[in-house]
């Protein structure tokens, strides 16, 4: 652990770092506790006294009824991250980041953030009591997002570019100065807590599901589950070798990974000037691009992209069917759904998914960016919402008059 942190690319390869583990290190009993820290024996941390948790994980999976009988599938069910300590999936992977940097003697992290990652590393760099420094293309941020890596005392740095420049800069401060981490999903023991959504829905299903969707931006989250649904034989000394396919949803104005996947590419073009009101997932350079290209390619799935209309149409879809009420990034995979269901649309992919079981994951809470869901919906509190006189004749003639 000599050199950790002071580069992130193998030296031979220029591909990122991974861990890999010798599949023998898990006892077979569960560890007691639940969420991330329950696969304790797969997670690379020395010692459970350098733990430092919020109690991540163990998020539930809901199985869409109404959802699936609109698209025409056997089964669906959505694994909303959003129960998350701060709301999203990044509590899985930082966990377990800021419990390496404690252990191996950080003092100072630093991260580039579209905002899901500003206020996952704010807050456990607050439990571990870390300096925390987070880098944010200026303008560009859901408020709900920096609210919260305000409140958990992150120095907060606007940078007048994208996220793409921020990282970039992240990246060189901290391979420059070793005494700051950098804890974006470039980093190997991010994508070791985020796995363990891999295993949560096994255990939860009672088996591995047909097909996971997922949102993509950088790239790590897709990587990270492929990663986690290949050991979950070194858990149940499974003797299947059955894997889920793995497809990545991107939004169309910015969609290196799903563009690269069309042209049956193993590289991927940058796009120079992202852009989606999906915040989440506005990243051109995606760093784990070439690692979720290939989860894709070797599940045998699929990337895709939708427009921003078809990922707020499938947010209010996903809120009113099934009162799951999500980030807008987070609906990408629902959206990819109603657009490949439509009968014009179908598709030998849509065919393969009809008779199985397909999981959406859900990566954050739609309380992370509340502006979003009025705009698209044309609403305001003071303007196109119906006000009444407070009597109840005023409210009859809305609720029964106005049916008639």
């Amino acid at each position: 652990m000599d050199d950790y942190g002071k580069f992130y690319y193998c030296k031979k390869c220029g591909d990122l770092l991974e861990v890999k583990l010798d599949g023998k290190s898990f006892p077979k009993d569960l560890h007691s506790t639940r969420g991330v820290w329950k696969y304790f024996g797969l997670i690379p941390i020395w010692s459970e006294e350098n733990i430092v948790s919020l109690d991540e994980g163990g998020t539930i999976l809901l199985e869409c009824k109404h959802l699936a009988r609109i698209f025409g599938l056997g089964s669906l069910f959505v694994k909303f991250e959003g129960q998350n300590p701060t709301g999203s999936f990044k509590d899985r992977g930082m966990t377990v980041g800021v419990s390496k940097a404690k252990e191996v003697g950080f003092k100072r992290v630093i991260c580039a953030s579209t905002g899901n990652t500003s206020a996952s590393l704010a807050a456990y760099s607050a439990r571990a009591n870390l300096e925390c420094t987070v880098l944010i293309p200026k303008g560009k941020i859901a408020l709900g997002k920096i609210a919260q890596a305000i409140a958990y005392g992150a120095e907060i740095i606007q940078v007048e570019g994208n996220f793409d420049d921020c990282l970039k800069m992240a990246r060189e401060i901290s391979e420059q100065s070793h005494e700051i981490l950098l804890l974006n999903s470039l980093n190997p023991f991010r994508i070791e807590g985020q796995k363990t959504a891999a295993f949560e829905i096994s255990e939860q299903l009672g088996f591995v599901p047909d097909d996971v969707i997922l949102p993509v931006g950088n790239g790590g989250n897709i990587s990270s589950l492929w990663k986690g649904f290949n050991e979950i034989s070194l858990i149940y000394d499974s003797k299947t070798n059955m894997l889920p396919r793995m497809s990545g949803i991107q939004a169309e104005g910015a969609a290196p990974i799903a563009r690269a996947f069309h042209l049956g590419k193993k590289t991927i073009e940058q796009v120079h000037d992202p852009h989606t009101e999906a915040s989440a997932i506005n990243i051109g350079s995606p760093v784990s691009s070439s690692k979720a290209l290939g989860a894709i390619y070797d599940s045998g799935g699929d990337a895709d992209y939708v427009s921003d209309k078809e990922i707020f149409a499938a947010q209010r879809l996903l809120a009113s069917k099934e009162g799951l009420f999500v980030e807008p990034a987070s609906a990408a995979p629902i959206a990819y759904l109603a657009k490949i269901s439509k009968k014009d649309s179908r598709n030998d992919r849509y065919e393969q998914m009809r008779e199985g079981a397909v999981v959406c994951i859900a990566t954050g809470n739609g309380l992370k960016d509340p502006d979003a869901i009025m705009k698209w919906n044309d609403l305001s509190v003071s303007g196109k919402m119906k006000v009444v006189s407070a009597d109840a004749k005023s409210l009859e003639k809305i609720l029964f008059v106005q049916k008639n």
